[in-house]
């Protein structure tokens, strides 16, 4: 890995990284930009991701391709109702010579993609969740420490909820971006087609290695933030919790719960990534809006007035921006 003499290169460094990746992926993943960069946001923050849309919307090729082009190892577990936690940390076992050794499970990768997490009961969910947290699984008394960079990416299908054991919001607080997928427009769709019904395939350079993406992340934590900015990412959570001091009348009325401390910090190391992978040295209010909304939509709770007059999360975050 090259070495950077000063924290400015390094920074440099990244935003260059960031359009080299951005402009290999694109030619794979066609019409997901946003997704993209939110999900490149996350990894160089030490983030998770949870993403919901509906089936056939390249969600696993997304990943595949983030990680091929970031030489990370990947592994996909599929959730289902029978999916026991040592499927995905791994279990003991004995040996020919009766002695129990440990097999790893599907979770000692660098990327991890949980799909259809809300398929699985609450006790593999736990599991996996463990994972994202500690960094490390227990098995039998013994500790055992994940590869890192870590990161999960789990996916939701809005579609079918009949049977599925959907996360509590506690859970869902592990997760720094809930990120919609949303259909691909008519000119992306037409280039996914004529892309993928032909004979031609792509095969992505690699970018970035492990320790390289190590080093961005710990970059990305020491970018100076100004006091301000700090203190506009706290009053914005604040801004979200009804019945309090700073909570708006719109948060009172239309709010059960509010987001947690967890959300003002993942708003300010988004923020700092934001920035970086823009050309900035340092974060402005702008970073931290463009990183509001899906830090900010999986974390605040509407009350049955809200729903019964059609409030959506996202209208009410878009109202505090």
């Amino acid at each position: 890995m090259k070495q950077f003499s000063s924290d400015k290169e390094a920074a440099d460094a990244l935003a260059q990284a960031y359009k080299n990746l951005t402009s290999e992926i694109s030619k794979v993943i066609i019409g997901q930009d946003e997704v993209v960069r939110l999900v490149l946001t996350a990894v160089f923050s030490q983030g998770h991701c949870l993403l919901v849309g509906v089936p056939g919307l390249a969600k696993t090729l997304l990943i595949q391709t983030i990680a091929s082009s970031l030489d990370l190892s990947f592994n996909r577990i599929q959730f289902t109702p029978d999916l026991m936690p040592s499927d995905i940390v791994g279990s003991e076992t004995m040996d020919q010579s009766r002695n129990f050794q440990f097999v790893k499970g599907p979770i000692f990768a660098n990327i991890i993609l949980a799909d259809e997490i809300n398929r699985t009961p609450p006790k593999t969910q736990a599991a996996l969740l463990e994972s994202m947290q500690e960094y490390s699984v227990t098995v039998a008394g013994q500790k055992y420490e994940l590869n890192r960079p870590f990161f999960v990416l789990a996916t939701q299908n809005p579609i079918e909820q009949e049977g599925t054991y959907p996360l509590p919001e506690a859970q869902l607080d592990r997760f720094m971006f809930n990120i919609l997928l949303d259909y691909p427009s008519f000119a992306s769709e037409l280039q996914i087609v004529k892309n993928t019904t032909s004979d031609v395939s792509y095969r992505l350079p690699t970018v970035l290695h492990a320790d390289e993406i190590t080093a961005f992340q710990h970059l990305v934590r020491r970018v100076p933030v100004v006091d301000n900015v700090v203190e506009y990412a706290v009053k914005l959570v604040h801004q979200t919790r009804p019945n309090t001091a700073m909570g708006t009348a719109q948060a009172s009325q239309y709010l059960e719960w509010g987001a947690g401390p967890r959300a003002s910090q993942h708003l300010i190391v988004g923020a700092k990534c934001n920035a970086l992978l823009n050309g900035k040295y340092s974060p402005d209010i702008e970073d931290v809006q463009a990183v509001a909304l899906p830090i900010l939509r999986h974390r605040i709770v509407r009350n049955f007035k809200a729903e019964a007059e059609g409030i959506s999360v996202e209208k009410i975050i878009q109202d505090l921006l």
